[in-house]
């Protein structure tokens, strides 16, 4: 039976080590399942900004998709050399990052979702802190958060005012999520060394970035060069709506705290849930009013308010209550 049969791997996958004489500085792996409106987009965001393309692997790695012919697209750039892989059944987002590791020949990777984008100076960036720092396990730059129709909406304050590595990463990133996959790129021998994504499908690169700090240095620039996609039909989305992000994040809790010293366990955790406890409360506002659902976004405000109890998971418990009594319009 194919290990892909196993949609959720319970550990890390372990990535084979390479051996070719000619290798790509960075692979740009592109995941992709049914989001055929956004792909091509998320493609000409990188190659509009490569000038030497023996620097670069670029393919898409399609999860089977049945929303579009992500083959076709390939095929209009097939004079740059675009990989495409399609795999043969629906295997699901951790397999299919799997495979991006394992078919990635570059000495770093770049994951970058099929409805994400980098912003035009990124590889030029993750050039300069890859000269700059090379023994780092992984380097990134921060990012913008955007919707369906490309429309910037926020972004988070930057780290650190200038680029370098970032001091106590370790402990900071292990206190809530902080890094969102088209803003990272990592060294792939870190990858070989540590496994691929695992455990849960909502979190699983929350857990991947404390895994690797737990080991490596991070490298940084504070300039907003990534797009990171919010829309309803992706995995953060439909998570909202199930209350799945809750329980994942708690399982990606109970994983990483076997990373942390045993004498900041308790406080890291405590941390980490009242961070999380507070975003996904008033995520509870967006499920109500953007996705129209008062009944899920009830139901994820109480969660969030027994995940910890403090007073904004209290306040939008209460919140959600009185809208659902009262029938507040949507």
């Amino acid at each position: 039976m194919s290990l892909y049969n196993v949609r959720t791997p319970d550990s890390p996958p372990k990535i084979e080590a390479i051996s070719i004489d000619k290798r790509p500085l960075i692979s740009v792996m592109i995941p992709a399942y049914n989001c055929y409106a956004y792909v091509e987009q998320t493609l000409k965001s990188v190659i509009h900004q490569v000038q030497d393309f023996s620097d670069f692997q670029i393919e898409i790695i399609d999860d089977h998709s049945t929303d579009g012919d992500l083959g076709a697209i390939v095929e209009k750039y097939s004079h740059l050399n675009i990989g495409y892989f399609r795999q043969e059944k629906n295997v699901g987002s951790l397999r299919n990052f799997e495979t991006c590791i394992n078919r990635a020949k570059g000495h770093w990777i770049h994951i970058l979702h099929g409805d994400d984008m980098v912003k035009e100076g990124f590889y030029h960036e993750i050039f300069e802190l890859i000269r700059s720092y090379p023994k780092v396990g992984a380097v990134f730059t921060d990012y913008i958060y955007m919707n369906e129709k490309n429309e910037e909406l926020y972004a988070l304050p930057p780290l650190h005012h200038e680029s370098g590595i970032l001091h106590n990463w370790f402990e900071r990133i292990s206190k809530g999520q902080r890094v969102q996959p088209p803003a990272i790129v990592v060294k792939r021998s870190v990858y070989e060394d540590l496994g691929s994504f695992f455990a849960v499908h909502y979190g699983e690169d929350w857990e991947m970035w404390v895994r690797i700090a737990s080991k490596y240095d991070f490298a940084y620039t504070p300039k907003y060069l990534a797009l990171y996609r919010l829309h309803q039909n992706n995995i953060t989305s439909r998570s909202f709506l199930s209350n799945d992000d809750i329980k994942s994040i708690l399982k990606v809790i109970d994983i990483i705290q076997h990373y942390w010293p045993t004498d900041k366990r308790k406080e890291l955790k405590q941390e980490a849930l009242k961070n999380f406890s507070q975003y996904f409360a008033k995520i509870s506002d967006k499920i109500y009013h953007d996705y129209r659902s008062p009944q899920a976004a009830h139901k994820h405000a109480w969660q969030s308010f027994l995940m910890h109890q403090n007073q904004i998971t209290l306040k939008y418990f209460v919140k959600n209550t009185i809208k659902r009594i009262i029938r507040y319009r949507i």
